[in-house]
Formats: structure tokens, sequence, C-alpha cells
């Protein structure tokens, strides 16, 4: 393939392995990719305060497309530098008609900079770290502007929980999830990993063609489907296996390593 002018990959599941590390052979071929020429775009769900330790092993280069496309952020400066925001008023109309349909749900908001949840959502990963706040009452929730709208349900199988809020939701706002446990994430209507990192590469006259993509979660559909070369990694959901024509090794295994060193030259 003609070597791409920029590289965009999603983190956890892809190249953050599971016990939260990128290996060192990533590390050199995503520098590697970027030595080369290639502009570097980590595409995540995850918040700006999950990225540092990104930021810090990966040498502060690129930019990262943070809370499934509602938020990008500078890793050189480490601060935000645009915003496409779920308004408070469709955070209190979301959390009313779900409360409603579905049973045992409870909500967080997800915000640039922290996680304001209601009393009784469950905590899974955040729950000693910094940036979390609990609200008085599951209102206080819609009183501002926020990245993501989080849903969890204790029992929930994620697909489950994300095909029933679709059936709730239907074009008001964009679902995804890309757990394993019962939690989808709601952004605002046109937000996606694809979106915004179509109007990244269009401020720098990069063409879809041109990108060369990577991604193992329902949340990555869009923007593996928007890009030129998308490679789903093996341990990937079946979703996103059966959707991208190519896949590479496991996380595990530095299957995106594998493939950049092909295209831009082997690490030495």
């Amino acid at each position: 393939m003609t070597r791409p002018r920029l590289v965009a990959t999603d983190l956890d599941g892809t190249i953050v392995r599971r016990d939260g590390t990128i290996s060192d052979r990533t590390v050199a071929a995503l520098k590697l990719a970027t030595e080369a020429g290639a502009e570097l775009v980590f595409v995540t769900g995850r918040p700006p305060r999950w990225m540092a330790q990104v930021a810090e092993v990966t040498g502060h280069r690129g930019l990262a497309i943070c809370a499934n496309g509602a938020l990008v952020y500078d890793l050189e400066t480490e601060r935000v530098i645009e915003s496409r925001l779920l308004d408070a008023a469709a955070i209190a109309d979301l959390m009313t008609s779900l409360g409603d349909a579905v049973p045992g749900v409870r909500f967080a908001v997800e915000s640039e900079t922290d996680l304001l949840h209601e009393p009784h959502y469950p905590l899974l990963w955040d729950d000693e770290a910094p940036g979390v706040r609990r609200a008085g009452h599951v209102s206080d929730l819609s009183t501002a502007s926020a990245a993501k709208l989080l849903v969890r349900h204790a029992d929930a199988d994620a697909d489950a929980l994300l095909s029933r809020t679709r059936e709730v939701v239907g074009d008001l706002a964009e679902l995804t999830h890309s757990s394993l446990t019962g939690l989808v994430e709601i952004s605002a209507v046109g937000v996606t990993k694809a979106t915004t990192l179509a109007a990244v590469c269009a401020e720098r006259g990069i063409d879809a063609s041109e990108v060369l993509a990577f991604g193992d979660m329902p949340n990555d559909l869009a923007m593996l489907a928007w890009a030129g070369t998308s490679y789903a990694v093996a341990n990937a959901h079946v979703e996103v296996l059966a959707a991208v024509e190519l896949h590479t090794g496991d996380v595990e295994d530095d299957g995106v390593a594998q493939v950049l060193e092909r295209v831009f030259g082997s690490v030495a």
C-alpha cells in the first residue's frame, strides 16, 4: 500500500494491552510512522484525564480525539483544543426517556475534566481516580453540557444494552459501546470518532484514502469504515471482525506494530 499520511488508532484493546501498558515494540512502531512523515492521532473513548500515561509513553506526539469524538486533545500541551458537546437539555431528556424505558440504568456525565455520577452509579474503573465526583441527585447531571452521557446497568450485557437504548433514543443522539460490561456511551448527534477524525484530516488537507486506521470495538466501526485502509486486531469484537476486511495480530502480539513495520519499514 502507499504510505499513509495519517495513522489513526484506538487505544484500549488495540495498542493498550490488557495490563494497561503499551509495549516497547508498539511505541517504536508509532515513532517509526511519525519519523517517516505520517501524522499520528489516537482516537479513543477515553476522556482527557486518562491520557497522561499515553502521552508520556509516546513522547507527547500528535493529537488525541477523546470521548468518541467529542474532544480533541493536544498531547504536547495536554489541553483540549476543540469540543463537540451534548447539551444540558438533551442530557435531561435522554435520562428521562432511558430511565423510564430501561429499569435499572444509572447515569454519569463525562466533561473535559471530570466524571460526575449519580449516587447509585456503579464505578468499575474510576472508584479511586482523580476527577470523579458524586452528584447529590441525578438531576445535577444535566446542569451543563458534557462530552458524553454514560448509561450503565449492573446486570446487562453491553450489546443487549446498546440495542435496547438505541430503540429508545433513535436518531436523537449517537450511541455506542466499547466495553464488555453493561455500559453505553452517548454523544451529540453527528459526533463519532469518524466525524471528528474526518474534520481533523480536512483541516490538514488529508483525504480518507490517505488514512490508516486500527480498532477493536463497536465505537471504532464508523472510523474503520471511513478510513481508506483499516485493520481490526485479532481480539476485536465479533461485529468489528465481521465488518473490517483486513485483520492483524492480537493486541498482546503487537498487531498494530506488525502492520506499521510493514508499511513504514522494520524497527531497527
